[in-house]
């Protein structure tokens, strides 16, 4: 049995609970929150982030080395492999869908997604004072920029990381689908954005994602609704 230490509305956490639903494979969820880390916590993983994949007793943190191992350790239905689900192509294609995983799980994530999840979530959970109003204003300017982003890659491929659907997707989504859990996304004014959001969204995948709840904390109605 696999348990998977993570946070519900965590970025990263979400893209490797994608990844882990993609390829079909259960495993638990145990909570953890980004504000209070413990030291039996740091004891698994001195970095102190999430997430963290316990496979037989071991620890395998951080994102990219857990999908990796999962794509070298796990074979889909059929004779293709795992690493060609999450990246698929030729090695030039599978680097470009590298490079648009980084750009979410790195750029967005520091220019977006820590800004408003902060300020407007792990902030007012832990009481740690009032949200900062300047830095709810540049995450909500940044996001626009890499709305604007998702929608010209969506005018020039099928996917994010290219012809093929994969883990630059789930990256993308996971950061998109807890921004969009606080009511944070403009959909309407990116349509190109909305409808491949929408194509993930309706994956068997997601289901899981889209039934969480933080209490206190209700998402709007669109959060799980297939045709928002």
């Amino acid at each position: 049995m696999w348990t998977l230490l993570h946070y519900p509305l965590c970025p990263a956490s979400r893209a490797v609970r994608l990844a882990l639903n993609e390829a079909g494979i259960e495993a638990g969820l145990t909570e953890v929150k980004p504000w209070g880390i413990t030291r039996e916590f740091l004891d698994v993983n001195p970095a102190g982030t999430l997430p963290v994949l316990l496979v037989e007793a071991k620890a395998v943190c951080g994102i990219y080395p857990i999908v990796e191992y999962l794509a070298e350790t796990v074979v889909r239905e059929g004779p293709v492999a795992a690493r060609s689900g999450y990246w698929p192509g030729n090695p030039l294609e599978r680097a470009e869908a590298r490079r648009v995983a980084e750009w979410f799980l790195r750029k967005f994530d520091a220019e977006v997604s820590q800004y408003l999840l902060e300020e407007k979530l792990y902030k007012p959970l832990s009481r740690r004072g009032a949200p900062d109003l300047d830095a709810i204003r540049a995450g909500r300017s940044h996001l626009r920029y890499h709305l604007s982003y998702v929608s010209f890659l969506s005018e020039h491929r099928k996917w994010l990381g290219g012809d093929h659907p994969g883990f630059a997707d789930l990256a993308a989504a996971a950061q998109f689908s807890a921004l969009d859990y606080l009511g944070e996304i403009p959909w309407n004014d990116f349509p190109e954005a909305k409808a491949w959001y929408g194509r993930l969204k309706s994956r068997p995948s997601f289901r899981p994602l889209l039934m969480d709840r933080v209490p206190g904390i209700n998402p709007p109605d669109s959060y799980a609704n297939l045709d928002f």
